[in-house]
């Protein structure tokens, strides 16, 4: 069932990034949770996103415009290094609380508590009408690289705030999905060598089980042929009600996480 639900969810939602820029790692991160601890949900969504980037690279990253790639990049992939720090520094501090809900025993952590307040934030992005609209002067790219690659090293959540800063860059439609696809690429990279330096330090709980890997491989291989299934459908996508349907899981996902209950 984890299989299914992994490949579904990741197929449709990088097909949405299509033409979104974001929605890979909002809709993947809290999936992976409901069957791996938090932090490893991030770092094995940080893999998918990263695989789906280089794909949407090669195919769009020559549309995308360099001046705005070194403008917004460059901070992004500090800030994401930052922020996977951040990250590795919540996953070993001792839970809050612990109770029993029926059969099942529910652990609220530090980390989960974060993702839970960080999902509930960017599901307003999608729900309430002022920063659904929100959008940002080419001069502030820097802070929107700042903030959006902090939150995207803490909890892969970073593609709806990059989105509302490249939004008014001038960039034209194709080249504001293939700078997205550069910028995301580069943050990616960035938080997957800091993962990969805490799971080898035992900061983080390493993937370890062979159905943690199959979960990542199933996910990556789901979200490739959603890319190039989506890539000549853009045009025809109304985005409304994917974002409502969206909104929706992340705070359904929040309230589990902050209750521990995932």
């Amino acid at each position: 069932m984890a299989y299914v639900v992994v490949a579904l969810v990741a197929f449709l939602a990088s097909g949405l990034t299509m033409v979104s820029g974001f929605g890979l790692g909002t809709l993947l991160m809290p999936v992976f949770a409901l069957f791996v601890p938090a932090e490893l949900a991030v770092a094995a969504t940080a893999l998918v996103h990263g695989a789906n980037n280089i794909l949407k690279a090669v195919l769009l990253g020559r549309l995308a415009e360099r001046s705005v790639v070194l403008r917004f990049g460059v901070p992004a992939i500090v800030a994401a290094m930052l922020g996977a720090l951040a990250l590795g520094a919540l996953s070993h501090l001792d839970p809050l609380v612990t109770y029993s809900l029926g059969a099942r025993t529910a652990t609220v952590t530090p980390v989960k508590i974060a993702m839970a307040v960080l999902m509930a934030g960017f599901a307003l992005f999608d729900v309430h009408p002022c920063l659904a609209a929100l959008q940002f002067d080419r001069a502030y790219l820097p802070l929107g690289a700042l903030l959006s690659g902090f939150f995207g090293g803490l909890s892969g959540h970073q593609g709806a705030l990059r989105s509302a800063f490249l939004a008014r860059t001038g960039l034209t439609p194709e080249g504001f999905v293939g700078t997205n696809a550069v910028i995301g690429l580069l943050v990616d990279l960035s938080r997957l060598s800091v993962y990969a330096a805490l799971v080898g330090g035992g900061t983080l709980n390493a993937l370890a089980r062979p159905r943690d890997l199959w979960l990542v491989g199933v996910g990556a291989t789901a979200a490739f042929l959603g890319v190039l299934v989506a890539k000549p459908l853009l045009k025809k996508v109304t985005m409304r009600s994917v974002q409502r349907i969206t909104a929706g899981m992340l705070f359904l996902i929040a309230l589990a996480l902050g209750l521990g209950l995932v």
